[in-house]
């Protein structure tokens, strides 16, 4: 039986978000095909050591080179290394592409596998304040690791065919394969009440981690639809407490911060509300909204990458009028509380096992 090795950055010991969510569906799809006893992980960040200030410094030197994050030559030496026993190396993220390009350098006998969440240069140019000192080196650094996937790699995995189209127009390469996002089932044993409907003073949720895409993103709905409508919001997600931190804007909306366990909120959503306009990759509220059979009125980008009717799920709404006007027609012609189509979606085509026929074309 052949072996692989994942990359990964840290070990996620705390809520998942949307890329550790990805790198764990990845890790079980390959469980699952190989063999747990068969896959092995190396996390270049050790949480329970504290780095020095020489690692710190060594890090700041060589990160205009390509080495992300706290990557170092010394750490990626001891991959390539390590390598020669596996017959694949998986990269969780495309920010490792100097480790594809030393695998192959190193004569490397095996397969590369990289793994595209997003565009990476183009989710940071959306994502980075411009008044960061240090933000086009950042976003220099991700774009060398992207190419050095598109260049070294055996394998290049996107989520959808937009990433894989921006990929070929920028560094001349396709994806090979295009899995999309899926998540683990946890609503299989949850019975719905398809009997009960939304209300006409319905409770929208919206969902996501404080990043700048979020955080524009809801500001906008708050400013610009939320005082045209009839509803209850409420905000859920890692940091979004710091919404209220000197913004009079969201004072009198209810916010949630790092919760354990997101199940009681989407139960309890009416709607799930999406205004998200710019990113790159594929959205995973949007497929565990799905999971949980939500209504989901959202924007072209929050829906980047699915394959569903909109209108089914509930309403695909790009400006604050169509916001409006569907929200509106809800209070007034209220639908089923659980969204049959929403929930068929993701069985077919966003639920891990889904994923399985992909991922045997990965480590074919």
């Amino acid at each position: 039986m052949k072996r692989a090795l994942f990359v990964i950055f840290k070990k996620y010991n705390g809520i998942l978000e949307g890329g550790g969510i990805a790198n764990q569906r990845n890790l079980t799809m390959a469980q699952h095909i190989l063999g747990k006893e068969n896959v092995d992980t190396i996390y270049l960040h050790d949480e329970n050591k504290k780095r020095s200030i020489w690692n710190i410094i060594l890090s700041a030197l060589v990160f205009p080179f390509g080495y992300y994050n706290g990557m170092t030559p010394w750490k990626v030496k001891d991959i390539v290394k390590r390598a020669n026993d596996y017959d694949y190396v998986f990269l969780s993220t495309s920010l490792f592409g100097v480790i594809a390009k030393e695998l192959k350098a190193n004569h490397y006998k095996g397969t590369v596998i990289a793994h595209f969440h997003n565009v990476e240069s183009l989710y940071y140019e959306h994502t980075l304040s411009k008044r960061m000192p240090i933000r086009k080196v950042i976003i220099n650094c991700a774009a060398q690791n992207d190419e050095y996937c598109c260049k070294y790699a055996d394998r290049v995995l996107t989520l959808n065919q937009r990433d894989s189209d921006m990929l070929h127009k920028m560094y001349g390469r396709d994806a090979d394969i295009i899995v999309p996002i899926a998540f683990a089932d946890k609503c299989q044993q949850i019975v719905p009440d398809k009997e009960s409907i939304t209300s006409t003073l319905p409770l929208c949720l919206f969902i996501g981690s404080y990043i700048s895409p979020n955080v524009q993103g809801i500001e906008w709905f708050v400013k610009n639809v939320l005082p045209h409508v009839n509803i209850r919001l409420k905000i859920v997600g890692k940091g979004m407490a710091k919404l209220k931190e000197n913004n009079t804007l969201f004072n009198d909306i209810e916010i949630v911060s790092d919760v354990p366990d997101m199940q009681p909120y989407f139960l309890e959503a009416d709607f799930i509300v999406l205004p998200i306009f710019t990113g790159s990759g594929m959205k995973v509220k949007t497929c565990e909204s799905l999971m949980y059979g939500k209504n989901i009125l959202g924007t072209d980008e929050a829906f980047e990458g699915y394959s569903l009717d909109a209108e089914k799920v509930g309403g695909r709404c790009n400006n604050e009028k169509e916001f409006i006007n569907c929200l509106n027609k809800y209070i007034q012609f209220p639908i089923p509380l659980f969204n049959n189509y929403s929930r068929r979606i993701y069985e077919q085509f966003y639920s891990e096992e889904a994923s399985v026929k992909a991922f045997e074309d990965v480590f074919q």
